[in-house]
């Protein structure tokens, strides 16, 4: 089977998983929204503490990934903290931005990476380490979206003039938004890059 029918394959294979994630994520901040009005006003640190959360995840895979196939060390980490803060940032902030705007939203740009670098930086390489550690690479691919997905919605509603109607848009938004980044770090550039198969 050749690499771009893999690859396609197995996004075909985890587009539910997304889509279910992203809705469930949804639903949620919707009803805690609706019953608690002051939501909105606690919603920043909601953002960064799933961001930061997503980041932590993603640099565990992409670390426990690349020492499986190549024992350096340095390099792991290299690779864990660019592709965990690269993605994470595309997927919980410029890609939810971009359609913010898009959706008439009128959203304000933040960059955690650089607001809040120690941080940032620091859930990253934490999760680098992890993944040195324990080798793990199979975190549950749900868990992993849903993560981004919540992360990117609380963006969403923190720095753009937000209401309810704009979740039907904010699912499509969220959709891609989350699928690009996150499926292109756990699937295709394994699959790309790495000999061997990719169990996910």
């Amino acid at each position: 089977m050749s690499k771009l029918k893999t690859i396609i394959n197995e996004l075909e294979e985890h587009i539910p998983f997304t889509a279910s994630a992203s809705l469930i994520a949804i639903i949620i901040v919707a009803l805690i929204f609706y019953f608690n009005q002051n939501f909105l006003l606690e919603i920043s640190k909601s953002f960064e503490t799933f961001h930061g959360l997503h980041i932590f995840a993603s640099a565990i895979v992409s670390t426990g990934i690349f020492y499986k196939y190549k024992k350096k060390i340095f390099s792991a980490i290299l690779v864990g903290i660019l592709s965990s803060i690269i993605i994470g940032s595309l997927s919980d902030v410029i890609l939810p931005y971009a359609g913010s705007l898009v959706l008439g939203l009128k959203p304000e740009f933040h960059l955690p990476i650089i607001e809040n670098f120690l941080i940032i930086f620091g859930a990253g390489l934490i999760g680098c380490i992890f993944g040195l550690l324990t080798g793990l690479t199979k975190l549950p691919h749900f868990l992993h979206i849903f993560l981004s997905t919540v992360a990117s919605l609380f963006y969403i509603i923190q720095y753009s003039t937000f209401t309810l109607i704009s979740f039907i848009g904010i699912f499509f938004v969220l959709f891609i938004a989350v699928i690009i980044p996150c499926c292109t770090s756990d699937i295709v550039l394994p699959i790309l890059f790495l000999r061997g198969k990719h169990k996910h």
